[in-house]
């Protein structure tokens, strides 16, 4: 993923964040030799504390034996994208049509190191750590092996925490334009405000100046 300077995170606040709002990705594992990776949409639980992310998986999944082999594993989240027409982007000294089209979106990729949880207390434990992100407390029992209704079921999936070491993010929202041209796209998303355009605007807005660097 390419990152410009003025695409770049402020600091580490700003995807801890983001990434503490979002709690769905795809996670890239190595296949096999000569193979494509396999890619595997889930929800995750992120603990920015610990470092680590929180999931599980089916135990039929493919996946598991490649990621065994080969436990560096890439969560990638992508959101709050849209398109940027190119007459948004035009300088004022340009016809709108000159204007060049664009995406605007955040990403963040971890990379992490996979540990697979089979121990049942410990699947269990991961399992009500990771649904406290999603359910309120009393919305469901809890998970605890050998008791009803979800201790039987531990055996059907395999626990995975992901150990975060590396992060690549991304905040690509025009923070390098003039305040002309930012002020354009500003009032077209707002103007079109179809799914996606305000938590887009939310962030172009709150990036001006990013770029470049105040001292």
């Amino acid at each position: 993923m390419l990152i410009h300077p003025w695409d770049a995170p402020r600091d580490d606040a700003e995807w801890q964040l983001w990434l503490g709002a979002h709690d769905f990705g795809q996670l890239a594992v190595n296949g096999p030799p000569g193979e494509p990776p396999y890619v595997q949409p889930l929800h995750f639980a992120y603990d920015a504390g610990r470092g680590e992310v929180l999931t599980h998986l089916a135990r039929p999944n493919p996946l598991w034996a490649d990621l065994e082999a080969r436990p560096e594993v890439l969560l990638s989240v992508v959101d709050d994208y849209v398109f940027v027409p190119g007459p948004w982007q035009a300088p004022p000294d340009t016809p709108p049509e000159h204007g060049v089209p664009t995406s605007f979106y955040t990403a963040v990729q971890l990379r992490c190191l996979a540990h697979v949880v089979d121990d049942p207390e410990a699947k269990a434990e991961l399992l009500n750590r990771q649904l406290s992100r999603f359910q309120r407390e009393g919305v469901s029992a809890p998970t605890a092996v050998g008791e009803e209704p979800f201790g039987r079921m531990l055996s059907g999936i395999r626990g995975l925490r992901l150990d975060v070491t590396g992060v690549r993010a991304k905040f690509k929202y025009a923070s390098h334009k003039p305040e002309e041209v930012q002020d354009q796209i500003a009032a077209g998303l707002a103007t079109r405000n179809t799914p996606g355009d305000a938590a887009a605007r939310e962030h172009q807005l709150r990036r001006r100046g990013t770029w470049p660097p105040q001292r």
